[in-house]
């Protein structure tokens, strides 16, 4: 039985759940700008993406595709300029100063690519991963000033009381965290008597010190060989599955998508894939690809599929009964 119209106008106006509902991360429609020297460059072209707590998923890109973008805005160093960004219900549009420092220090740890930004040198693994917790119960010009990055950026707080606990609580918790990563032998060590692997997991450490809800990673494993990375990412699933911290990973190295259980695909400021990772009866791990439909029906073709059947400009779609044929246009017919 056909819908009267009516009945159809009830259902065009009843009110629809807002994206990404409770998801600890959400961005929605999320725009951003730069201008340089006159010149306006669109880095984030309306991306949707909604990632639960608890996930751990890579973002992938090509180089200028907004992943580096979304990874600013998502730690609070950048500012949209429209949509929605929203982070463990925290609003990144319409943070303060000094709610945007708070927010760094207390939800969101980073981990740079390079080994050398996320420690400081002249200190040992362990007083690099309980400087974030003294600093966290200074005030926050204090906090504001660690030394160039980790501390400031990296250091995330759960309240000045994880910071003005004692010495013996600080010195407790960043020797767990040591062990929990696989490097407690390096808690007297400084950078300099450390592989490269060995400081991206104090890296981790550091950015776990004070019980953030949310891990970012840029290119984590870029200046590590296979071996190592594969250390380091399992690292980041420990930090995942056994604190319950939510890790988004940004990188190009699509192999590092393999080491997740979800990916999302970026491309011209929006995301445009996202690959499923299941384990099946088996025992054996099913990845499934599926593009993205945004919020208003855009949907973006891979590439390859594009330029294997020269589709241009324009497409033939036919509305079947269980899915949407896509066709390249038919060439118009000749007028002479």
């Amino acid at each position: 039985m056909n819908p009267t119209l009516s009945e159809l106008e009830a259902k065009a106006t009843r009110k629809k759940a807002a994206f990404g509902g409770d998801a600890h991360i959400v961005c929605d429609n999320l725009v951003r700008i730069y201008k340089t020297e006159g010149v306006e460059v669109v880095a984030l072209q309306g991306l949707d993406l909604a990632i639960d707590k608890g996930e751990l998923v890579a973002i992938v890109g090509a180089s200028g595709s907004g992943k580096s973008t979304l990874l600013n805005v998502l730690s609070g160093l950048d500012v949209p300029t429209a949509g929605v960004a929203r982070v463990a219900g925290t609003d990144l549009l319409s943070m303060s100063a000094k709610d945007r420092l708070r927010y760094r220090r207390s939800v969101v740890g980073f981990i740079w690519q390079q080994t050398a930004r996320n420690l400081l040198p002249y200190l040992t693994a362990r007083e690099n991963v309980e400087l974030p917790m003294k600093l966290a119960g200074g005030g926050g010009r204090q906090a504001g000033a660690g030394a160039g990055g980790p501390q400031g950026r990296a250091g995330a707080g759960a309240g000045a009381g994880a910071g003005a606990g004692g010495g013996r609580e600080r010195r407790e918790r960043a020797g767990e965290l040591l062990e929990l990563l696989g490097v407690g032998s390096c808690a007297n060590r400084k950078p300099s008597e450390m592989s490269g692997g060995e400081q991206q997991r104090v890296a981790i450490a550091v950015a776990l010190a004070n019980s953030p809800q949310l891990i970012l990673a840029d290119e984590p494993t870029g200046e590590l060989d296979s071996e190592t990375s594969e250390q380091v990412f399992d690292a980041l699933r420990k930090a995942n599955r056994e604190l319950g911290v939510t890790v988004v990973i940004v990188t190009h190295d699509p192999l590092v998508s393999e080491q997740v259980d979800r990916t999302v695909g970026i491309r011209d400021g929006r995301t445009s894939s996202e690959t499923l990772r299941r384990e099946d009866a088996e025992g054996q791990i099913i990845a499934e690809e599926y593009a993205v439909l945004d919020r208003v029906g855009r949907l973006q073709l891979p590439r390859d599929f594009m330029n294997a059947l020269e589709m241009e400009r324009r497409v033939r779609l036919e509305l079947e009964s269980d899915h949407i044929g896509v066709w390249p246009a038919r060439e118009e017919p000749s007028s002479d």
